[in-house]
């Protein structure tokens, strides 16, 4: 099929449960949505079973955009390659020596294992000062007997780690270049290939990271790329990052550890334009998969981004991320009661393999999924999706929640279930105070928009239990990361650490870092190939006051270059965060950062619009256990609601993706994009 008659872009989203899939048809003008069961260590697998309920072939699809957890789960399990690194002589337990944090901050005890262990790291002669001085030329003869010994211990990957190297990298350079002569596959990182910025530890954990994926993300997106081409496919694949942008498959292999967290950052991505659209740019985003419950905050339209995170304790990332907070509650995981006889929900998950115990596949522990079920608030007659199930067991789910938390806690299975979500509820209420509260804002001036398979069961509590006095479910919430893999603009980041004071700041250097950052920037948006509608940049600097160590981001424009501007800035800056600006300090400027942005076509929203003008009739009612009573929910279909129609809870609409659960006293209102808008009854 030629160029001109491929027409179809779709985002795809792999979870732990289902992937999902988000068709767009540029030609006709409309939107559909696809959802399959995920193939838990086989995602190429999954990924192929959707693509080919796409079209009859892949050759009319123009674009792919690839949202992945390949990388984060090899993180979280431990599932990475072997990898070796080579380090400054002196610096080879940076690892483990960290920040000297704990895993727990008020604990005595703690247990740390680096994800490359202490025979893998070798150490070689070279010294770089931080000034950028070289006080030591690197000695290559050891830095390749380093790198022969390491893949006769059997490692796949490694990476060249020097001190002060993003002062001046000319010695890691150098070693990287003869141990790509040695190695026999391209799994080799440079740490300032990845991360040139100023300290050790966080350059160190980001590279390493992204050495241990590159053969884990780089073997699945090859077999990926294979399988689309053995069907047909001949357009872009892209892949989402963790900021939110795409990127191409190439660079993703070459920095696979910019994809962790890629999955919740399209929804975030999708959520902020929605809202946006909606006319309620300032939102608390919770995504409820199977596995777990991912939360972001979008304040002004706009996702919060943040320069690092941990994706478990002492695996530290430096990227540039959208900010989320991942709790393990989603609709599998399980819940019982420990030996002190408190019921604790999750962090383990029954996936979608076996499933809850409602699935009848296997599993007899009861999980979220099953209380929803036995409560009333999810119909077991109705299929799931992706075809995943025809029907649910109710018995089966009233016989796990008796068993495992009913009896123990002497209540009857319907009130052990409502205490299982009262738990569950709890636990996402708090996720969504620490992006909320405990980052300075109100969460009563914020509007709650679940997404995710599970999150529109639980609207109405979270409201509820963080005082949310708006929540807005988007047209399709059980495909939203997969939406926002369609929506997402092309971008790549650079960083480049200055370390000077601002009276010393020389602004001609500065506009040359930049320019210098950008033409990179825009030779990896040259190399994907692709037509953009315009293209824009974000500049920013990492400032403090002398003595800190603690940065502030600030924003600056190319118009806006000069010490005077900066300053003020900084502290303007400095008083959003802290309430106070510190009069009579020196002001240090620590880091450049650059993003350069490719603006693909916009999606418009309106395609997602219902088209139906009447009221459907309903489905009729369904016996919902709510509040320790039954209630009579009236069910409908969700799809088929015409714009400004609404319904009172109790209520129970349905769609294919998901199942929303409207609690008596709430209103849900369709708007004109599709979105049902929840309230309070006056």
């Amino acid at each position: 099929m030629s160029a001109a008659q491929q027409s179809l872009v779709v985002g795809v989203d792999v979870g732990g449960t289902f992937t999902d899939l988000f068709v767009l048809d540029e030609k006709a003008g409309s939107a559909r949505v696809v959802k399959v069961p995920s193939t838990r260590g086989e995602e190429a697998r999954g990924f192929m079973n959707g693509i080919e309920r796409v079209a009859d072939g892949a050759d009319a699809i123009a674009t792919i955009v690839h949202g992945t957890t390949v990388g984060t789960n090899a993180l979280l399990e431990r599932k990475v390659a072997r990898t070796g690194i080579i380090t400054t002589e002196g610096f080879r337990d940076v690892l483990e020596m960290r920040r000297r944090d704990r895993p727990q901050t008020w604990g005595l005890r703690g247990n740390y294992e680096p994800v490359v262990s202490r025979d893998l790291r070798f150490e070689v002669s070279e010294r770089v000062l931080a000034d950028g001085t070289i006080h030591t030329p690197v000695d290559l003869d050891q830095v390749a007997t380093a790198a022969r010994e390491l893949l006769a211990l059997g490692c796949e990957a490694v990476c060249v780690f020097f001190v002060n190297a993003y002062a001046n990298p000319a010695n890691e350079a150098a070693a990287v270049a003869r141990v790509r002569q040695i190695w026999p596959n391209s799994n080799v990182t440079a740490a300032t290939e990845v991360l040139p910025e100023i300290r050790e530890f966080e350059r160190c954990s980001t590279a390493t990271l992204n050495a241990s994926l590159q053969p884990v993300v780089g073997s699945y997106l090859s077999r990926l790329e294979t399988d689309l081409k053995s069907h047909g496919f001949e357009g872009e694949l892209l892949v989402v990052q963790s900021n939110g942008g795409v990127m191409s498959r190439q660079t993703a292999c070459d920095v696979p550890v910019r994809t962790a967290l890629s999955g919740p950052a399209a929804g975030v991505i999708a959520c902020a334009a929605i809202a946006r659209a909606a006319g309620l740019p300032d939102v608390v985003t919770g995504d409820m998969g199977g596995t777990s419950f991912d939360v972001s905050l979008v304040a002004g339209g706009e996702a919060s981004l943040a320069a690092q995170t941990s994706i478990e304790f002492g695996m530290v990332v430096r990227a540039p991320m959208i900010q989320i907070e991942t709790i393990g509650a989603g609709g599998g995981s399980i819940a019982s009661v420990d030996a002190g006889g408190l019921l604790q929900v999750g962090p383990e998950s029954a996936g979608s393999i076996p499933g809850p115990a409602c699935y009848g596949r296997g599993n007899t522990r009861p999980t979220v999924t099953d209380a929803n079920v036995l409560l009333g608030r999810i119909a077991a007659d109705r299929p799931l999706g992706g075809g995943l199930l025809a029907q649910m067991n109710t018995e089966l789910a009233h016989t796990a929640i008796d068993t495992h938390v009913g009896q123990p806690l002497g209540l009857d299975a319907y009130a052990a279930a409502e205490a299982i979500l009262t738990v569950a509820n709890a636990k996402m209420a708090g996720a969504i105070r620490v992006v909320s509260i405990e980052r300075g804002h109100d969460p009563r001036k914020f509007a709650y928009m679940p997404f995710g398979g599970g999150g529109a069961l639980h609207v109405c509590a979270m409201m509820r239990e963080v005082g949310c006095t708006r929540g807005l479910i988007p047209r399709f919430p059980g495909v939203t990361s997969a939406l926002g893999c369609v929506m997402a603009d092309m971008r790549h980041d650079g960083v480049q650490t200055l370390n000077v004071t601002l009276d010393g700041l020389n602004v001609d250097e500065l506009v040359a870092r930049i320019d210098a950052l950008a033409q990179a920037c825009q030779a990896r948006l040259d190399s994907a190939g692709m037509a953009f509608e315009g293209v824009r940049e974000s500049i920013e600097l990492d400032m403090l006051y002398a003595g800190q160590s603690h940065t502030v981001t600030v924003e600056v424009s190319r118009e806006a270059l000069d010490r005077a501007a900066i300053g003020a800035a900084f502290e303007a800056a400095y008083r959003r965060a802290y309430g106070r600006s510190l009069a009579g300090i020196a002001i240090r400027v620590l880091n450049l950062r650059y993003a350069r942005i490719g603006q693909r076509p916009k999606f418009d929203l309106a395609l997602l619009a219902p088209t139906a003008t009447d009221m459907p009739a309903s489905l009729g009612t369904q016996r919902v256990y709510h509040g320790g009573q039954w209630w009579d929910a009236v069910r409908y279909e969700r799809l088929a609601l015409p714009i400004d129609a609404h319904v009172d809870g109790p209520a129970i609409l349905e769609q294919p993706d998901t199942t929303i659960w409207l609690e008596p006293g709430f209103r849900g209102q369709v708007d004109a994009l599709g979105n049902l808008l929840i309230s309070r009854q006056e």
